[in-house]
C-alpha cells in the first residue's frame, strides 16, 4: 500500500494497481474515488498526511461506478457521513458496481495478457470481489465546478462508462482522469498513457473520442491505474490514441 503526495494538496493511495486520491482545501477535504475496500485505512493516513482529519472530509466524488472505484464508498458514507457525487448516467452503476457493459469478454485477456494476472490477483486480495454499492446523493448533469472542497471542475468524458467524469484542478495544474486515461491497463499490464482495454470499457471509440474533452496544457495527470504522468495533456492524449485499445 502506497500513500504519497503527488501534487499541491493532493495525496494518493495506491494498492492493487488502483489509485484513489485525497484533495485538501481550506474548507475541508474531498475524496476522489473510493478504490478498493482494503484502501480505507490508508485513505485516512492520506488525509492526515495533508494535515487534515477524517472529520474534515466533506465529499466523495466518484469518477465512475466500477467496483474498483466504489470500494469503500458505503463505509465512507456510514462512518463519515460524506455526500457522494457522481454523474447521473452512472448513478445506477454505483448502486450495482459489477453490472457494467464491456466491449469484449474478460476471460480472453488472462490468456492473451498473462502479465496482467498479478495485478488482478492483487485487486482481488484487497476486496475487489465484494464491493457493496452506494447511492449517490449529488448528481452531476453537465460539466461544472463542483461545490466541494477544492472546487474541481467535472468534465464528462464517456466511453469507459456512460457517466465517466474527469476532475480538473486548474489552480494546481492537476487533472484526475479516473479510467478515461490511465498509465497502466489492468487487463493487459501495458503501461504508458492509454485507454483501458475493451474488457473494462463500454465503448472504446467513444472513449478515444472523449479524450478530446480533457483540458489542455501542462498538468500532473493522476489516473485510476498506474503512476502519475506530468506533461502536456495533448501529448498524453496523442500517446493514448496511438496505443489504441486492446
Amino acid at each position: 500500500m502506497i500513500v504519497d503526495l503527488v501534487a499541491d494538496g493532493v495525496a494518493r493511495v495506491y494498492a492493487g494497481r488502483t489509485a484513489c486520491y485525497v484533495v485538501a482545501a481550506d474548507d475541508g477535504v474531498t475524496l476522489v474515488d473510493a478504490g478498493l475496500p482494503a484502501m480505507w485505512r490508508a485513505t485516512g493516513e492520506a488525509v492526515r498526511l495533508l494535515g487534515a482529519t477524517p472529520r474534515e472530509v466533506r465529499a466523495l466524488v466518484v469518477t465512475h461506478g466500477h467496483f474498483d472505484h466504489v470500494g469503500f464508498a458505503r463505509r465512507a458514507v456510514e462512518t463519515l457521513g460524506v455526500r457522494v457525487w457522481a454523474h447521473e448516467a452512472d448513478a445506477a452503476l454505483l448502486e450495482h458496481p459489477y453490472r457494467y457493459d464491456h466491449g469484449r469478454p474478460r476471460s480472453r485477456y488472462l490468456v492473451r495478457h498473462p502479465r496482467a494476472l498479478p495485478g488482478l490477483l492483487a485487486m482481488a486480495a484487497r476486496g475487489a470481489l465484494a464491493v457493496p454499492g452506494v447511492s449517490p446523493t449529488d448528481l452531476v448533469c453537465e460539466d461544472a465546478v463542483l461545490d466541494v472542497p477544492g472546487r474541481p471542475r467535472a468534465v464528462h468524458c464517456p466511453g469507459h462508462t456512460d457517466g465517466h467524469l474527469a476532475l480538473h484542478l486548474p489552480d494546481r495544474g492537476v487533472l484526475l482522469t479516473g479510467d478515461a486515461l490511465v498509465t497502466l491497463d489492468p487487463y493487459t499490464g501495458r503501461t504508458g498513457p492509454r485507454v483501458v482495454a475493451r474488457a473494462g470499457t463500454k465503448d472504446a471509440q467513444v472513449a478515444l473520442d472523449s479524450l478530446g474533452r480533457l483540458p489542455t496544457g501542462r498538468h500532473t495527470v493522476l489516473p485510476g491505474h498506474g503512476e502519475p504522468w506530468t506533461g502536456e495533456v495533448a501529448d498524453a492524449v496523442r500517446a493514448a490514441r496511438e496505443a489504441g485499445v486492446a
